[in-house]
């Protein structure tokens, strides 16, 4: 049996305190990449961890809502993820470019906005501008539907190149009402206004959360743990999680628990289910 560790700080265990004593009222998030799948060099050959869904199936019956949170299009998670037509699934939701597209488990559809113009002109100019910035070879571009990625882990140098590009890309954005986003070894170029953290808040207040647990490993999560510690001043306990990884300590140095990785996630889900009972 998976034992639930304890968190290093006295908000991360009231938090977990308020989780386990009024589940029905819980909202568990979760980023994809990273925290419920391995990071890979190719992000279409992510998926979840074999024991994730499982894991979620137990949990989700359980708690007031499982909501997945993720920069990648809702429906593509889904896939990655496995999370469609699984029984006990059914109080998952996946929250899509960063919240901009809502899938529910419960009725199998996605629904969302018109997508942001800047995306579409930034996809034509993108090959141009790292042409320029000598960064064609190695990088690759990850179309996201309403967001583009630019990736260097392949490149030579993959941290030089991404310092080299934060330039060029941060001016391509603005001349198209974008912002750049940072992760490892990514930037991503999306419309302003999408971020974890806005979506965290929008699900909770829907769901009218008494406590929230929050999981991730990357820069992007930082809003969505800045949500926590929002709603914790406002009177909402919470519990920050990191997906331990030794490329990105800023979630590490502000989580209220670190686990190791996927398989720590996937452990925690375990022991949290086992312990609602």
């Amino acid at each position: 049996m998976d034992l639930l560790p304890t968190p290093v700080t006295q908000a991360g265990r009231d938090g977990l305190r308020a989780v386990l004593d009024k589940p029905r009222t819980a909202v568990v998030g979760l980023d994809f990449d990273g925290t419920l799948a391995p990071i890979v060099e190719d992000p279409e050959q992510a998926r979840a961890h074999p024991d994730a869904v499982p894991a979620l199936a137990v949990l989700a019956p359980k708690v007031a809502s499982v909501a997945v949170i993720t920069g990648r299009p809702a429906e593509v998670a889904v896939h990655h993820g496995g999370f469609a037509s699984v029984p006990g699934l059914e109080h998952l939701t996946v929250l899509g470019h960063y919240g901009a597209e809502r899938w529910s488990a419960a009725t199998g559809e996605v629904t969302a906005p018109a997508p942001h113009p800047g995306v579409a002109a930034v996809r034509a100019e993108l090959p141009a501008v790292l042409t320029r910035a000598g960064a064609s070879e190695g990088t690759w571009i990850e179309e996201k539907g309403r967001a583009v990625a630019v990736h260097t882990r392949r490149a030579r140098d993959p941290q030089a190149t991404f310092e080299a590009l934060r330039g060029p890309l941060a001016d391509l954005a603005a001349r198209h009402g974008l912002i750049v986003e940072p992760g490892r070894l990514v930037l991503e170029l999306r419309p302003p206004g999408m971020d974890k953290g806005v979506a965290l808040l929008d699900h909770v207040r829907r769901t009218a959360a008494g406590s929230v647990l929050y999981a991730g490993d990357d820069l992007g999560d930082l809003p969505a743990f800045a949500a926590v510690e929002k709603l914790r001043a406002d009177g909402v306990p919470g519990l920050l999680v990191c997906s331990g990884s030794t490329e990105v300590t800023e979630l590490a140095e502000r989580a209220d628990l670190v686990v190791d990785g996927p398989a720590g996630v996937v452990a925690l889900l375990r022991a949290l289910a086992a312990r609602i009972g």
